[in-house]
């Protein structure tokens, strides 16, 4: 039955705002304007309409976890992003010719091309392919939890951030070869050269991380402790598997996360800024160091 005007006139059929080829009879019991079937909304007080559900969720106050990081319902977006830029890396590593060549890290070819440190943790062996399944499986493992608790942008931080100290500890941890001047010939035999890649780095900061934090929030760490150390000796006692690498990450996510865990409630969103710079800083100033203990690139 069409709606009519005060003077007896048929009056247009109410239109939704968001549709407005759609007709509507039903109306949002907030404001009152007329919603189609897309737009409605199941309410404790009967239907509302998309809108004012939207400015209803803003007017709550978000909700935290324990450690400050914003509660969002639904899948790990960082998480999934980042096992499907290794998965998509991955398979450019199997078809394109020296994609793996181009970014993978070796304390020589970071030190002239600084970005390696961080795309190395992005490739994988493409002769050992259960080299990439144990990383994803492993950051599966523990990246939802994290960044769950952490939230976003502090787990996204720790990751990127534990890559680059994966391969930061492969240079500190790099035998001095002693050459005391820049021949390209005995430093591309050197360990200098070396290269290394692989998310592992990442993951055991992550792994650092989680023992970090589950210690903090009171939780049983010690199937975590048994993790890193059953790793730990595989890197030892299988060949082709760069256990300083590991160690770097491990470090870097644990101090990272430290400072995150134990942050004050009021200062979190300054920890957040300010312990990555000092880490990044204090990244940069021991390789500095180490490279110059080589002698030959300054």
């Amino acid at each position: 039955m069409s709606e009519t005007s005060p003077y007896g006139a048929q009056a247009a059929p109410p239109v939704c705002p968001r549709h407005p080829d759609r007709v509507s009879y039903v109306r949002c019991q907030r404001c009152g304007r007329p919603t189609c079937p897309d737009c409605q909304r199941a309410a404790a007080v009967g239907i509302q309409c998309v809108d004012c559900v939207a400015e209803a969720a803003r007017a709550l106050p978000t909700q935290r976890t324990a450690l400050g990081g914003v509660i969002r319902p639904g899948r790990p977006v960082v998480t999934l992003t980042l096992i499907g830029l290794c998965v998509a890396s991955f398979i450019l590593q199997l078809v394109v010719p020296g994609w793996t060549e181009r970014w993978a890290f070796s304390p020589y070819a970071g030190f002239h091309e600084p970005w390696r440190f961080l795309t190395a943790a992005f490739l994988h062996s493409q002769t050992l392919y259960l080299h990439i399944v144990f990383n994803m499986v492993a950051l599966w493992f523990v990246g939802p939890m994290l960044e769950q608790v952490l939230g976003r942008i502090r787990f996204l931080t720790l990751y990127l951030l534990s890559a680059v100290g994966g391969s930061v500890g492969l240079v500190l941890l790099t035998a001095n070869p002693h050459l005391l001047v820049a021949d390209p010939e005995l430093i591309l035999r050197s360990s200098l050269a070396q290269a290394s890649l692989g998310a592992s780095g990442a993951v055991f900061g992550l792994f650092g991380a989680a023992l970090v934090v589950t210690h903090r929030l009171g939780g049983d760490y010690r199937g975590i402790i048994g993790l890193i150390v059953v790793n730990f000796v595989i890197g030892f006692i299988a060949p082709g598997i760069a256990w300083q690498a590991h160690l770097g990450g491990l470090v870097t996510g644990g101090l990272l996360a430290a400072a995150y865990a134990y942050a004050p409630k009021e200062r979190r969103t300054l920890v957040a800024l300010v312990a990555p710079t000092v880490l990044v800083i204090a990244l940069f100033v021991v390789a500095t160091l180490k490279y110059q203990s080589f002698g030959i690139f300054f």
